[in-house]
């Protein structure tokens, strides 16, 4: 199963990279893209969760290193308000 990393840039100009075990992130973040923290909060964790669930119907289990991006994801974004903006860049 491919693997898909993207850099995020978030609105205090830091990056953190977001590991999906699936290509099925793509369908929901793309590179080049702009949303705002609610958006990214949204798509990014329906993204992983899909991801994981690919995982599960190939291999017979869940991928936990998706459930623990979705975690840091949801804990980088708190630290910003909602309507703020986040670049999504290739890795």
């Amino acid at each position: 199963m491919p693997e898909v990393e993207l850099t995020l840039e978030w609105p205090d100009g830091g990056r953190s990279r977001l590991y999906s075990p699936s290509t099925v992130i793509l369908e929901h973040l793309a590179p080049g893209q702009t949303m705002t923290v609610a958006e990214l909060r949204t798509k990014g964790t329906l993204a992983l969760r899909q991801a994981s669930e690919r995982v599960r119907a190939r291999y017979g289990f869940a991928c936990t290193r998706a459930d623990e991006e979705e975690r840091r994801l949801l804990e980088q974004a708190a630290a910003f308000a909602s309507e703020e903006l986040v670049s999504v860049q290739a890795a």
